[in-house]
C-alpha cells in the first residue's frame, strides 16, 4: 500500500481480504490491526492513530449524499481514531466521525457521530454505555509475558 502513497506505520498488521478505495487518503499509526473484509472507503482522508483495532467486517465510510439536493450532491468528511481505541467487528463509522482516544464501538455498533475518550458504545444508533477503564498490568506477568513472546514465537507481535 506504501506504494500507492499511504502511510503506514511499523508493526501494522492488515489481514486479507481488506479494501481501501484511496491508498493515498489513509495515514495509519504503529502496531495497527486492520481484521479480514474490513472495508476502508476513503473518498477523504482516513487516519488512524497508533495501537488501534479495526476488527473483521468494519466499515469506515467517508461520503454521504445531501438528501435535500435533486441531484443528491456527494459529501464527504474525514474520519480519524485516535490512540488505543477498538472498532469491534461488524461496526460502522459515517463520515466526519472523530473517535477519542481509547473509545471503543461494540459489535455491530453504527455511529455518525464522534465519541468521547475512553467511552465504550454500542448499539445502532451507538449510545455510551460506560466510562472504559483500564487495570494495572501486574510486574509478574508483564516479565512473563516478554519471556515468552520471542521473535520468532508463534504468537510474537513482532510478526
Amino acid at each position: 500500500m506504501r506504494w500507492f502513497g499511504a502511510k503506514i506505520g511499523q508493526g501494522v498488521r492488515i489481514k486479507p481480504g481488506v479494501r481501501i478505495k484511496f491508498p493515498w487518503r489513509l495515514t495509519v499509526g504503529d502496531h495497527v490491526w486492520i481484521g479480514e473484509n474490513a472495508w476502508i472507503d476513503n473518498l477523504a482522508l482516513v487516519t488512524i492513530e497508533s495501537h488501534v483495532c479495526l476488527s473483521q467486517d468494519i466499515y469506515l465510510c467517508t461520503g454521504n449524499h445531501d438528501w435535500s439536493d435533486p441531484h443528491f450532491q456527494l459529501i464527504t468528511a474525514e474520519i480519524y481514531i485516535e490512540q488505543r481505541s477498538w472498532i469491534a467487528a461488524r461496526a460502522v463509522i459515517g463520515p466526519g466521525v472523530r473517535v477519542a482516544q481509547g473509545a471503543i464501538l461494540g459489535l455491530g455498533s453504527v455511529t455518525g457521530r464522534s465519541l468521547a475518550a475512553m467511552t465504550i458504545y454500542a448499539g445502532n444508533p451507538a449510545q455510551p454505555i460506560k466510562k472504559r477503564t483500564i487495570r494495572e498490568a501486574v510486574p509478574e506477568m508483564i516479565q512473563n509475558t516478554s519471556e515468552s513472546l520471542t521473535p520468532n514465537s508463534k504468537f510474537s507481535v513482532a510478526e
